[in-house]
């Protein structure tokens, strides 16, 4: 049976900080709403925007898998395991936090504000050795296609985590359809619009909107106008 959870953009949780103005789909640090706690294994979704030359400063972690997602400007990050990197836009970072971590990450821009995705899972092990790792995208891949940025497997397409999660994005001109099909049993998928007007299974989403989709098999996604978009295809049960 077919489940959907709609979010649509303007129910998020907001904290603007003046350095970051933090949108929350799903509850977080002073933002709780107990029928937004989690979707499956997806713990946070965070669409930030980080003001020139201000970040977070350094913190803790530990069994999690931290996924960054930059969409514009440039992000600095320096972590315990002695990684000092600079992630933007058609990269992607992964941190396993494992059994623990502390880093910072910063907009090292005097002139442009930073905007990001941060996505946290939660992993199918605990307590394992934290790793990090970050690759840049051929953005191009994803152009009137769904292109895989995210897997459990080191060898596949992407990076990839400690969890039976599957990310793809897409860059869709209007009008372009296609299907995807869950890559696991007993996964759902959640859908995250970056821009324009997207339907999914019939339910019409727009820019920030999100929806959660379980119990099926087969997503079929139409781009009404030019869109781009983010499919977590992750564990219901974990």
């Amino acid at each position: 049976m077919e489940n959907i959870v709609l979010h649509k953009a303007d129910t998020r949780g907001n904290a603007n900080h003046g350095w970051l103005n933090a949108y929350h789909s799903f509850s977080f640090a002073s933002w709780y709403n107990p029928d937004r706690i989690q979707f499956g294994a997806l713990r946070v979704l965070n669409d930030d925007t980080i003001a020139a030359g201000m970040g977070f400063g350094t913190h803790p972690h530990d069994n999690m898998e931290i996924i960054t997602i930059p969409l514009e400007g440039d992000l600095a990050h320096k972590d315990s395991m002695g990684n000092t990197e600079v992630i933007k836009n058609g990269d992607i970072q992964v941190m396993s936090a494992g059994t623990g971590i502390q880093h910072s990450e910063f907009n090292p821009n005097a002139d442009q504000q930073t905007k990001l995705l941060q996505i946290w899972l939660f992993p199918n092990k605990r307590n394992v050795t934290p790793r990090y790792q970050q690759i840049t995208l051929n953005v191009a891949d994803r152009h009137n296609k769904l292109s895989q940025v995210l897997s459990p497997n080191a060898d596949d397409e992407g990076v990839w985590i400690h969890q039976d999660a599957w990310f793809n994005m897409g860059n869709f001109d209007a009008g372009i359809s296609t299907e995807y099909k869950i890559k696991k049993e007993g996964n759902g998928v959640y859908a995250f619009i970056l821009k324009g007007n997207v339907t999914i299974n019939g339910q019409e989403l727009n820019s920030r909107d999100a929806v959660g989709i379980s119990g099926t098999d087969t997503l079929n996604i139409k781009a009404n106008t030019d869109a781009e978009f983010l499919l977590m295809d992750i564990p219901m049960n974990y």
